[in-house]
This record gives C-alpha cells, sequence and structure tokens, in this order.
C-alpha cells in the first residue's frame, strides 16, 4: 500500500480559458474486475469534456483507460480513444512488464524501458515518489510510452504553493511538466 491514492477515488478538474470554463477532465480510479497473471490492479478511466460554447467550435471527447498493477505500479494494458476537434486517434497497449515490450494496435512490438508507464499510470506512479529531499529545480523522470514511442516524461519541482478551493486552503508542492520541443 503506497497511500498515494486508493480504489474509490475521482479526480475532477475544471479546465478554463481565462475566466471561461472550457472543459473538464475527470479521473476515476477503482479495483480492476480483471487480475494480470495472478496479480490484483486498478483500473482507471479518464475523460475529458469540452463545455459550452468551446464545445460549440471544438468539440473534445476524450476518454482514457489503463490497468496498473497495484503492487508494482507498472500497466498491463491501455487504452487511448480520443475525439478533439475532429482529430480522432485509438490506441490501444499491452505490457508485457516480464519482457519489457509492449504491442500496439497496429501489431507493432517495442521494447522498453523495465517498468515502462503509460500517459496515465505514470501520473499515479509520480504521486508515490519520495519528494520529501526535493528541492527548487529538481527534475524527475519517468519512462513512458507516448504516441507509440518511449518518451522520457520529466516534470520540475518548482516549491510550494498555498491554494484555495471551495474545501478550504491548502499548502500544496507544485511540479510542471517539462515539455519535449515539438510536442
Amino acid at each position: 500500500d503506497y497511500g498515494a491514492f486508493k480504489a474509490g477515488e475521482e479526480l475532477t478538474y475544471t479546465v478554463h480559458y481565462g475566466w471561461l470554463d472550457a472543459g473538464t477532465a475527470v479521473l476515476s480510479l477503482n479495483e480492476s474486475p480483471y487480475d494480470f497473471e495472478a496479480r490484483k490492479a486498478f483500473h482507471v478511466v479518464g475523460t475529458g469534456t469540452s463545455l459550452g460554447a468551446f464545445d460549440w467550435f471544438f468539440k473534445v471527447r476524450d476518454r482514457y483507460e489503463t490497468y496498473f498493477d497495484q503492487n508494482g505500479l507498472f500497466p498491463y494494458r491501455f487504452v487511448r480513444d480520443c475525439d478533439e476537434g475532429g482529430y480522432k486517434i485509438r490506441q490501444d497497449y499491452e505490457f508485457n512488464p516480464k519482457k519489457s515490450v509492449v504491442s500496439t494496435e497496429k501489431g507493432d512490438t517495442l521494447l522498453t524501458p523495465v517498468f515502462v508507464q503509460d500517459m496515465i499510470s505514470a501520473f499515479y506512479y509520480a504521486r508515490t515518489l519520495d519528494f520529501s529531499r526535493a528541492r527548487k529545480d529538481d527534475i524527475y523522470e519517468i519512462p513512458t510510452i507516448v504516441d507509440g514511442e518511449i518518451f522520457p516524461l520529466k516534470i520540475k519541482y518548482v516549491g510550494k504553493e498555498n491554494i484555495s478551493l471551495r474545501t478550504g486552503k491548502f499548502r500544496c508542492m507544485k511540479f510542471v511538466p517539462v515539455v519535449q520541443e515539438g510536442r
């Protein structure tokens, strides 16, 4: 038990464009109804939806799913089904952690680093990292498969910040993605 999350967790994010709510993103984490190689897994469903006027001119209907090991925090399966303003993408990856390979929906087989993550499992994996000694500008790297390529997902610690939500004020650690040029 990593203590960073548990089954039943649901995270809801509102995407803003200026002062307008442009969309929502929801991540729901539950126990998987399937075991993988007799190991228990989590199942995460992530959705993204445009709202209001944004939905009229740039409709977003994104769905991501991942199944990842409850103890080892490595993925077994990742599915991406996205429609963003008419641009559609469908990905279906099967992970074989023992062989360090991923099979894609196109029939490709990719060699991967040990415990490579997918786009969603990387978020949960990052939440288990020990940041107790983090210093400003420290960069953390997570090997991730993105669009059929192995990509070093990097996040930079930028400090602590107090945030106010409807539920109260919270002292938070703040991270920003280190964006790869051209992505």
